[in-house]
């Protein structure tokens, strides 16, 4: 049996979520497009606005505030290039942090090369930015703040209500999106009361499926589309939409609400005894103490992060060691780097990533599994 600690890489889909698909892609008139005006097309259109009304209860906010899109990704691009596009007049500057997802950093990147001011401030050795930096860096010309709201890496948790108090202070109109695509369904969310006018959203990480997004644009703010063609979607995403994977979503984002604060709780206790663990072996833990406890990185002295991602893989857990999008360069975490953590406690990083499934069982076999190993191949 198998241990699968990757979860901020993907989620495996509720069997509830493959059975909804599974019907629904095997039904007679399950298959029409919503921009149809034939009674299949119609069925498809009523099954997205029930789909779209859910998501919006769920998430406290209003449906047509809210989008379909194929990934969080694309969710990150069309938030941070569309708003800065749309509103030339806001400002020329961006302010975020180069420990964001490569979907902000690209972003930024690309709007850099546009002529945009990209103004990056640090962060601590908890991961979080600096206030004072902050502070110091909004100003008139300031268009957006772009944030991560848990940190995939190291599951730092965001100061958010401090980043809008000093917004509030220095410029209101200045807009913040925020990439929630690792705190959905784990910590609460609600949109109308967070005060932020852009979100970004992804299903896989929920036990939903690949291949669906969601963005989140507040009443009044404008921001221009990135894929044109039939207008779908208030003209805001063109394509056509997935009523069944908008369905998986709408059912995952349930099933993960119900119980949200109670899996905190749990995750926080079983997160605390395996770092414990871990730490015995003679491990460096990265994540900071306040960390979302879903996300733990750890150091492994006399390890590479690969040698031991692979020694766990022999075993049958599953790790990872940077960022699912970023793993295949081999280069050291930047998350890390941007911390403060020396190079070579960086290179020995690897992430253990949980669900709300993950059982004590499954982590004291990884502690005995990593054991093992240590006792095995240790100099």
């Amino acid at each position: 049996m198998s241990i699968y600690l990757d979860n901020s890489a993907t989620t495996k889909p509720l069997p509830e979520v493959a059975r909804l698909v599974y019907e629904t892609l095997s039904g007679e008139e399950s298959y029409g497009n919503p921009g149809s005006l034939h009674r299949l097309g119609v069925l498809a259109e009523k099954n997205l606005n029930e789909s779209s009304e859910k998501i919006a209860k769920l998430l406290s906010c209003k449906k047509d505030e809210l989008y379909f899109t194929s990934c969080g990704s694309e969710s990150v691009n069309t938030s941070i290039i569309g708003y800065v596009h749309q509103n030339p007049r806001a400002g020329k500057k961006i302010i975020s942090t180069k420990t964001e997802h490569k979907a902000s950093l690209e972003s930024l990147d690309k709007l850099a090369k546009e002529g945009y001011e990209i103004c990056y401030i640090p962060v601590d050795a908890t991961g979080k930015p600096d206030m004072e930096a902050l502070y110091d860096a909004i100003d008139e010309n300031t268009a957006l703040l772009t944030f991560t709201h848990v940190n995939n890496e190291t599951g730092a948790i965001l100061p958010l209500e401090k980043i809008i108090e000093i917004r509030n202070k220095k410029n209101r109109n200045t807009k913040i999106h925020l990439d929630c695509v690792q705190s959905l369904g784990k910590l609460p969310i609600a949109l109308s009361r967070m005060g932020i006018d852009m979100a970004s959203f992804s299903g896989h990480k929920i036990h939903a499926l690949k291949g669906f997004g969601l963005l989140y644009i507040k009443t009044g703010v404008r921001v221009a589309p990135l894929i044109l063609g039939g207008g779908q979607q208030r003209g805001m995403r063109s394509g056509t939409q997935s009523p069944y994977l908008a369905s998986a979503f709408s059912l995952a984002l349930e099933k993960a609400t119900e119980t949200i604060e109670e899996n905190l709780v749990k995750m926080q206790a079983l997160r605390d005894e395996f770092a414990g663990k871990l730490e015995e072996v003679g491990t460096q833990v990265l994540s900071p103490k306040d960390a979302l406890p879903y996300v733990l990185n750890v150091s492994f002295p006399s390890f590479q992060s690969e040698t031991m991602l692979h020694c766990l893989e022999e075993k049958d857990i599953f790790v990872s060691t940077v960022s699912a999008c970023s793993s295949k360069t081999k280069k050291v975490s930047y998350v890390l780097t941007e911390m403060g953590i020396r190079r070579e406690i960086a290179a020995n990083a690897v992430r253990f990533s949980f669900s709300r499934f993950t059982t004590k069982e499954e982590l004291d076999a990884t502690i005995d599994a990593v054991k093992q190993i240590y006792e095995r191949y240790k100099v």
